[in-house]
C-alpha cells in the first residue's frame, strides 16, 4: 500500500478542520466566527470541505424560465441557508488581463458589516470564466481566505457551465461595437441572468454589485432605512451607487423576470443599459438615487481587455451610519423654476437638482415638514460640477416655527448660519434652537445674475420629533 506524507498531512489538516467544525457547531451562537486557516491544502482538499456533504452539482429550479430551466449549477463552496436572508448581494468575477479585486471586494463587504448585519446577508459569487482551472484556483484561494463566512452560510461561491450558455459567435454588432467587445458584454449579461435566477430564493432582496468595489461602512443598515422611506410604493430598482450596475437594488421577487429578460436581450446592448430599460418596463419612469453613494469602484484596470478605468463616484461616502433622515416635508420657493428643475429634485432622492432663476434678495426655498422634527445638523451644497457659477453668493439658512395656515411656510425664523463659497454646514443645531421645529429655509441675501443650482438639503434629526 503506497501512502505519500502529503497525503497525509493533507487527511490529518482535514481532519482537524471537521473536528475544529464539530465543536464549534455547538457554540457558534455565543463566539465570533474561528479563524480558520486553510492554506496548507491542496484547492481540491479545501473545495470540498467547504461543499456541502462534497457535493459537486446542485440543481436550482427557476421555475418556468424557458432558456434558464433545470440549470445545473456547480457550487464550488458554501451552502444556502435554509431561511431567507434580507439582501443577498451578487457579483459574477471572470480572469482580468491586469488587476485581481475581488478578494479586496470582499473583505470590504465583511469588514463593513456588523456581526447582526452579516446574519442577515449572503454573499453569491458567480465565477464565470471560461477556463476551468482559473475557477477552481480562485474558489479555493477565496475558500481559504474566507472559510468562517463560507461556514456560516454567508459566502456561496458557484459556476454555470459554458454549455448551457448561448452562442457568443456571429453576434449583432450594434453601435458598431467591434467583435471582441460585442461578445463581451453579451457574455457578461449571460453570466448575471445565470446568478439572478440562483440568487432568486435566497433573500428578500437583492443587491447587484461588480468584484472591484469598496462598501460603505454598515451599507446594509443605510439600505433598510432607505427602504423604510419607500414603503408603499411601487419601485422596481433602488440605486446606491452612480456608477453602471454597481449597487442596484431589486427586489427578489423581480429576479426570474430580470434574469430572462437579461438572457432574452444579451447580444443587444450592455447590462447597465438593459437594466434601464428593464426600470422603465416595470413603469418606474424616474432614477430613484440615494445620496451620499454606499459603493466605489477601486479597479483600476478593466476586465476587458485589461484597459484603464478610473471611473470613480464622487457622491460616496465611507460611512453609512452618517446619512442624512430628511423627513417628509413640501418644498416651495419664490423663484422661477427652469424646466424641470423643480424644488423636489434637491432634498429628495429623485435624479438631478433644482435650478431657479434670477435669485433677488429675499427670495427663498423652504422645506416645511409634515410633522415638527428636532433638527441637529443640516448641509447645503450649491453649484454643480458642470455650472460651477451658479452657485448662492449670499445667503443665509433658517430654522422657522410656527407654521403658516396655508402650509407653504413659517411665521418665525431663527438664522442659524451663513453660505460660504456655496455651501453651508451646520452642526449642534439642538443646541441654539430647543424643541421641534417646523421648516428650514434658505434666504438669498444679495442679489445676484447667476442662476442657483440647489445640488442637495441633508437633514438630520434626533429622537423626539
Amino acid at each position: 500500500m503506497r501512502c505519500s506524507l502529503k497525503r497525509s498531512l493533507s487527511a490529518a489538516l482535514a481532519a482537524s478542520f471537521l473536528l475544529l467544525l464539530f465543536l464549534y457547531g455547538g457554540s457558534r451562537q455565543d463566539q465570533d466566527p474561528p479563524e480558520v486557516e486553510l492554506g496548507a491544502l491542496a484547492p481540491d482538499t479545501v473545495l470540498q470541505l467547504l461543499q456541502p456533504e462534497g457535493a459537486q452539482r446542485i440543481l436550482r429550479d427557476t421555475g418556468g424560465l424557458s432558456a434558464l430551466h433545470n440549470v445545473s449549477y456547480h457550487l464550488l463552496a458554501g451552502s444556502p441557508s435554509p431561511h431567507k436572508k434580507f439582501l443577498a448581494v451578487g457579483l459574477a468575477s471572470v480572469q482580468r488581463p491586469r488587476g485581481y479585486y475581488l478578494p479586496a471586494t470582499l473583505q470590504s463587504l465583511f469588514k463593513q458589516s456588523t456581526e447582526e448585519e452579516l446574519q442577515e446577508m449572503v454573499v453569491v459569487v458567480h465565477l464565470a470564466d471560461a477556463d476551468p482551472t482559473w475557477n477552481v484556483r480562485v474558489a479555493a484561494n477565496i475558500a481559504a481566505r474566507f472559510a468562517q463566512h463560507i461556514l456560516l452560510g454567508r459566502l456561496l461561491l458557484i459556476h454555470a457551465p459554458h454549455e448551457f450558455y448561448p452562442t457568443l459567435e456571429g453576434l449583432k454588432r450594434n453601435f458598431n461595437d467591434p467583435e471582441e467587445r460585442v461578445r463581451f458584454r453579451s457574455k457578461q449579461n449571460v453570466d448575471y441572468a445565470f446568478l439572478l435566477a440562483f440568487a432568486a430564493n435566497l433573500s428578500s432582496y437583492y443587491l447587484m454589485i461588480e468584484d472591484d468595489v469598496w462598501c460603505a461602512k454598515s451599507f446594509l443598515t443605510a439600505i433598510r432605512k432607505a427602504l423604510a422611506s419607500q414603503e408603499g410604493s411601487n419601485w422596481a430598482t433602488l440605486e446606491f451607487s452612480k456608477l453602471g450596475y454597481i449597487g442596484k437594488l431589486y427586489r427578489s421577487s423581480d429576479l426570474p423576470r430580470l434574469a430572462r429578460f437579461l438572457l432574452l436581450f444579451y447580444q443587444e446592448m450592455p447590462c447597465d443599459w438593459l437594466l434601464v430599460h428593464f426600470r422603465l418596463l416595470l413603469t418606474q419612469k424616474d432614477v430613484i438615487r440615494f445620496r451620499p453613494s454606499l459603493f466605489q469602484h477601486m479597479g483600476l484596470y478593466s476586465s476587458f481587455q485589461g484597459t484603464v478605468n478610473r471611473l470613480e463616484d464622487d457622491e460616496f461616502q465611507a460611512d453609512a451610519m452618517d446619512l442624512p433622515d430628511n423627513p417628509p416635508a413640501a418644498l416651495f420657493t419664490t423663484m422661477a423654476v427652469f424646466e424641470n428643475y423643480e424644488p423636489l429634485k434637491a432634498y429628495s432622492t429623485a435624479e438631478g437638482y433644482f435650478w431657479g432663476k434670477d435669485p433677488a434678495a429675499g427670495s427663498t426655498f423652504s422645506i416645511v415638514f409634515q410633522q415638527p422634527a428636532r433638527v441637529t445638523r443640516v448641509r447645503v451644497r450649491t453649484g454643480s460640477a458642470e455650472r460651477r457659477g451658479d452657485i448662492l453668493r449670499a445667503g443665509v439658512l433658517e430654522l422657522g416655527r410656527r407654521r403658516r395656515v396655508d402650509g407653504r411656510d413659517c411665521s418665525a425664523y431663527t438664522t442659524v448660519g451663513t453660505f460660504e463659497k456655496g455651501s453651508c454646514e451646520l452642526r449642534g443645531l439642538e443646541r441654539g434652537v430647543p424643541g421641534p421645529v417646523e421648516c428650514v429655509r434658505i434666504r438669498v441675501t444679495r442679489a445676484q445674475s447667476e442662476w442657483l443650482i440647489i445640488q442637495s438639503i441633508e437633514i438630520w434629526t434626533t429622537a423626539g420629533t
